[in-house]
């Protein structure tokens, strides 16, 4: 193909030239009114095909002029080309089933020489002309589906030709020259862009589809080898399609649910290419890691605007560590667990700092303790804690580190659990109560911590782990310093009576779980593993 370049680029620039100035022709004979309508079209469809049987009167005679032969075809083809451009797009004189039907006819008998002759100059030459007809035609009246049909048969012939032969430059000069008209009409028309299914959106995602579909296909054709021009084209579908959305969907639909579509498109297109491959290769995990990047640019963006952001940045992100984390022990992978275990830890951090002044996510209007979206989103945390706690992580290390480990995740799991009765309680008060109750709320948190230090110290207990009896015992202290220096210096001292009695009972309750599980466990050795 190099050598080819270097030999005729002079020609093709020639055929570029002659083109333009055919084309320059026909509108300037529109401004001065010499011809009408229909003997332009005649004119063009007499002189390209004149072209087309010379050059295939001149093939038959010398095989010497075989790149004359293309070139004169090639310009033949360019002329039809420009005809039907003038005639079903630049003024809308033909219908588009006309249209349809001259561009694959000439397309046709044009691949049909090209692949029985291997004429790959003659296939640039109409490619380039092709695409170049309607740009330089400019048309006033908006014939945008002429021109998508236009340019589909074009695409369908040359793609088709470039997998066949090998031919990769038609597919990519064919995928670069069909955004650009795309772009150029788009601008030049200003078409409407109003609602979510308008005409430029779907053009976009027939032309986003056809190119996705097109390079897999010539992927797995060229010996299941999904790298190179096709993977890099087919990365930059992806942006171009987002990039076009984003403008035509502005103000109608916001850019995360975009980045979704496409990364799980291309998430989906990674697993086929996977699937076909038997193992992973760049396109693959290229076109996999691509989409799963899309898809947290667009999970980051969810909800935005919306009061309620901070619950849906919870469960997305906490619902991609709990997919990662299964992932991770299902499939033997440890960066899916760290992954999946450095976005929890950022999103129980983020959601301890932000869960004060969130909305409670009330389920028909009511607030029920425990039962609503706040509590979920600390139930989703706490059970991905505890799924560690349990399960550890996928990496080789000695038993001593797996039971640290497995104690910090469980630790962490309670820290959450204490969030979530110290949130849901103060809920419980904002709602059902005034402003006058703020000691008695004062009390039911020291009450509820109470029993929130008695689990810890039942689960330390029945776990024979220490690290947990310790904790319990620093929140136990805390509790009762709170309840006699900061709880007994107002009134309503009856509730004050009644709360110090039950951190008396829970402080008793303590010492029993602690002495009946010496007894039972005394003898046998500690189990370490949660």
């Amino acid at each position: 193909m190099e050598l080819m370049i270097r030999k005729h680029w002079t020609s093709l620039l020639g055929v570029l030239f002659i083109l333009a100035a055919f084309v320059t022709l026909f509108k300037y004979s529109i401004d001065q009114g010499w011809i009408t309508d229909s003997m332009k079209i005649g004119f063009g469809l007499l002189s390209g095909s004149a072209l087309c049987v010379a050059g295939l009167a001149l093939a038959n005679r010398n095989n010497k002029w075989i790149s004359s032969v293309q070139i004169m075809i090639g310009l033949g083809a360019c002329i039809l080309y420009a005809t039907f451009s003038f005639a079903g797009i630049y003024y809308g004189l033909w219908s588009p089933m006309t249209v349809l039907i001259g561009m694959a006819a000439v397309t046709a008998g044009v691949s049909v020489y090209a692949y029985r002759f291997d004429s790959r100059l003659l296939m640039n030459i109409a490619l380039a002309g092709g695409l170049l007809s309607p740009l330089f035609m400019q048309p006033e009246t908006d014939q945008v589906f002429t021109l998508f049909l236009y340019l589909f048969v074009l695409n369908s012939a040359f793609f088709f030709l470039s997998i066949a032969k090998k031919w990769s430059e038609l597919r990519i000069h064919a995928f670069f020259g069909t955004w650009i008209v795309y772009a150029v009409y788009f601008v030049h028309f200003v078409p409407s862009t109003e609602g979510l299914w308008s005409m430029p959106f779907r053009y976009a995602v027939a032309a986003f589809v056809f190119y996705l579909i097109g390079f897999l296909i010539s992927s797995w054709i060229n010996n299941r080898c999904f790298d190179g021009w096709n993977l890099y084209l087919s990365l930059a579908n992806g942006v171009l399609f987002g990039c076009w959305s984003i403008v035509i969907l502005h103000g109608d639909l916001h850019y995360a649910y975009i980045l979704a579509l496409i990364g799980i498109v291309y998430m989906g297109s990674g697993a086929v290419i996977y699937k076909l491959t038997k193992q992973v290769q760049t396109a693959s995990a290229s076109h996999a890691i691509g989409g799963l990047l899309l898809l947290l640019m667009a999970a980051s963006n969810l909800g935005s605007g919306l009061d309620a952001k901070p619950i849906i940045n919870v469960f997305v992100w906490g619902g991609i560590a709990a997919a990662l984390a299964i992932a991770g022990q299902i499939k033997r992978l440890p960066v899916a667990s760290l992954m999946s275990i450095a976005i929890w830890l950022i999103v129980g951090c983020y959601w301890f700092v932000v869960t004060w002044e969130t909305l409670r996510g009330e389920w028909f209007g009511t607030f029920i303790p425990f039962l609503n979206w706040g509590a979920l989103a600390w139930m989703l945390l706490a059970a991905i804690g505890f799924y560690f706690s349990a399960k550890g992580i996928v990496f080789a290390m000695s038993a001593a580190n797996e039971k640290l480990l497995s104690n910090l995740f469980a630790l962490f799991a309670h820290l959450i659990v204490g969030g979530l009765l110290t949130v849901q309680i103060e809920n419980v008060f904002i709602v059902y109560f005034d402003d006058s109750t703020d000691r008695l709320l004062q009390l039911s948190l020291s009450v509820s911590w109470g029993i929130y230090a008695m689990l810890l110290f039942l689960w330390g207990a029945y776990r024979q782990q220490m690290l947990f009896r310790i904790f319990g015992a620093i929140v136990l202290l805390i509790v009762a310093s709170k309840a006699i220096f900061m709880d007994l210096d107002s009134e309503n001292m009856i509730y004050k009576v009644v709360a110090l009695l039950i951190l008396g009972g829970i402080s008793f309750l303590i010492t029993w779980i602690n002495g009946k599980w010496k007894k039972e466990f005394g003898s046998h050795p500690s189990n370490p593993e949660l």
